[in-house]
């Protein structure tokens, strides 16, 4: 069982969301929009991914285990000495605990235990945000925005494969209560128009509780 994670005296703000949900351009706003430190996650530098998108299944637990080194690294950035006393306000475009999601869906019984495994042994102390926010989007939409940035989508995500993260977003995302959540349906909205950017704004600024929504009908 990993430790508990850390809160930081300063804000932080977790974007998440599935593929293809604008997660990363929306962190990236915000980061700018609230002047603070963006932590990105970087796919790309997964050595395995690629390899592992072309044949679901090959390089699973190295993949997996590549993007958990990743997120140590990154809870020590932003749990540094330098971060911590700097009181800027944080934004990631991930959340650390949300590997458990890949880890159950593309790992076998057997790589699954071996991976549980290292974890509780490396026991990673990941920061809390003090909101998550999760964009939420129908697959079809989903869809739609991936093949207007990824060529050949279809080639590089199996069939299936979109559908199956879909879902387990949406249950991964139903039982977690680690952080409050502003989760916002995200398939009539734009966060490059400032109308809708203010509008999350303003749910950002009033959200309470353990959950709060944003639906633009």
């Amino acid at each position: 069982m990993t430790q508990k994670p850390l809160l930081l005296p300063s804000h932080y703000l977790a974007v998440e969301g599935t593929i293809g949900a604008g997660k990363s351009e929306l962190a990236s706003r915000l980061a700018e929009h609230y002047h603070a430190i963006f932590i990105k996650e970087r796919p790309e530098d997964n050595p395995f991914l690629l390899r592992f998108y072309r044949n679901v299944g090959h390089l699973a637990l190295a993949t997996q285990l590549s993007f958990l080194q990743q997120r140590i690294s990154m809870a020590e950035q932003i749990c540094s000495k330098k971060m911590l006393n700097s009181q800027r306000i944080i934004v990631s475009d991930f959340l650390f605990e949300k590997d458990t999601i890949f880890a159950k869906m593309i790992l076998d019984d057997e790589e699954l235990a071996l991976y549980n495994d290292i974890v509780r042994k490396i026991e990673p102390r990941y920061p809390k945000p003090n909101l998550v926010i999760y964009l939420q989007a129908s697959e079809e939409v989903i869809k739609k925005r991936i093949r207007l940035h990824v060529d050949d989508y279809e080639r590089i995500f199996p069939e299936g494969y979109l559908n199956r993260i879909h879902i387990a977003y949406s249950e991964f995302f139903h039982h977690y209560e680690s952080a409050p959540q502003l989760i916002v349906n995200t398939d009539n909205l734009d966060f490059s128009r400032d109308e809708d950017f203010n509008l999350l704004l303003q749910c950002i600024a009033n959200a309470q509780g353990v959950r709060s929504y944003f639906n633009k009908n």
